[in-house]
């Protein structure tokens, strides 16, 4: 089901889909109202949803249709201005899947990529099962016993499709008062990097923003890297930003980050695996474990797309259900935290 108020990016749409054999149009409406009449005889296998629509807008939308009758949803959105960004980002902690850019004309340079890139996550998205979870508060305890080892510095994370609302859920678990920095690759098309952080920010009790690059690393901020640029942790301790070539299709890289943490942090380091598709972070998986750090991976029960973290699984990660993960970073904290 395509949701979408333009007739031009409607139409636009509805060809792009067309040409994968395996995708069908099954309705096409103007407004939410019109989308959320028509489910009950529709009853679409994935939605495309615009944002900005007369009348009730896409986050709403979401929301109703999460509530009544739950659908995957994929947000497509062309708009960079604060407020639509911010929405964007609300509906996919409402349980919209992913976020991709709109379709660019077939004359544009750019429309094969973005034209496969909607029909790939639409695909993907629309196996993705949606169970709605409540999160049980998990506090964080530093009384456990303790044995030996290297006082943690710094969380490193990494997260993809599901990667938002997976992020919200756990750092409100895990607070700023745990005393570390965060460095977090969210894969995600450039124009929504810097609201996504805005959102973040705005939702946790932590400091989120945009990594730059010689950044100093402060407890209780969590720094987002840049899109399509790598984020590293530099051997004075800083944020290190660049863009060399793309590892495994991605830029950034969790497995840049991972392999930076391993190299400069060591055992001091935290690795935390999220939903997401793919296998990015793997090698970084490995040497993080290789230097001694603990690494989480989120576990399949509670994964949206079962990816990434089945990649560092494999590798060795301890795979941990999402509303668990808190625990299991209070366990490591706390381990290491007795030699401190």
């Amino acid at each position: 089901m395509i949701v979408e108020d333009s007739p031009v990016v409607q139409a636009l749409l509805t060809h792009i889909i067309g040409q994968a054999h395996d995708l069908e149009v099954a309705g096409a409406f103007a407004s939410a109202e019109e989308a959320l009449a028509a489910l009950p005889a529709v009853r679409p296998d994935i939605i495309s949803m615009d944002i900005r629509l007369p009348g009730m807008d896409g986050l709403e939308a979401t929301r109703r249709i999460m509530a009544e009758r739950p659908t995957p949803i994929v947000v497509i959105s062309a708009s960079v201005e604060k407020e639509s960004l911010g929405r964007t980002m609300e509906a996919l902690s409402s349980g919209a899947l992913s976020v991709v850019e709109k379709p660019v004309g077939i004359s544009h340079a750019d429309y094969a990529g973005v034209a496969q890139e909607i029909r790939t996550q639409l695909r993907i998205m629309a196996d993705v099962p949606v169970v709605r979870r409540r999160l049980r508060s998990v506090p964080l305890r530093s009384d456990r016993p303790g044995r030996q080892g290297v006082a943690p510095k710094l969380i490193v994370c990494a997260a993809s499709t599901g990667g938002p609302q997976a992020l919200a859920r756990l750092f409100a678990v895990v607070p700023p008062t745990i005393g570390l920095p965060v460095l977090l690759v969210q894969h995600m098309g450039v124009p929504f990097m810097e609201g996504f952080a805005r959102w973040l920010d705005g939702v946790l009790p932590w400091r989120v923003a945009v990594a730059t690059a010689g950044e100093r690393l402060e407890p209780g901020t969590i720094l987002v890297a840049p899109g399509d640029h790598h984020l590293r942790l530099d051997r004075t301790g800083h944020a290190a930003i660049d863009r060399e070539p793309a590892l495994r299709g991605q830029r950034p890289a969790a497995t840049a980050l991972f392999e930076s943490a391993a190299a400069h942090a060591g055992a001091a380091a935290i690795g935390v695996m999220l939903t997401g598709m793919g296998e990015d972070g793997a090698p970084g998986v490995r040497a993080l474990l290789a230097a001694g750090a603990p690494v989480f991976a989120e576990d399949r029960s509670s994964a949206i797309v079962y990816g990434m973290p089945a990649a560092a699984v494999r590798e060795g990660a301890t795979a941990v259900p999402l509303d668990k993960m808190g625990d299991a970073i209070a366990r490591a904290i706390g381990r290491a935290g007795a030699r401190a």
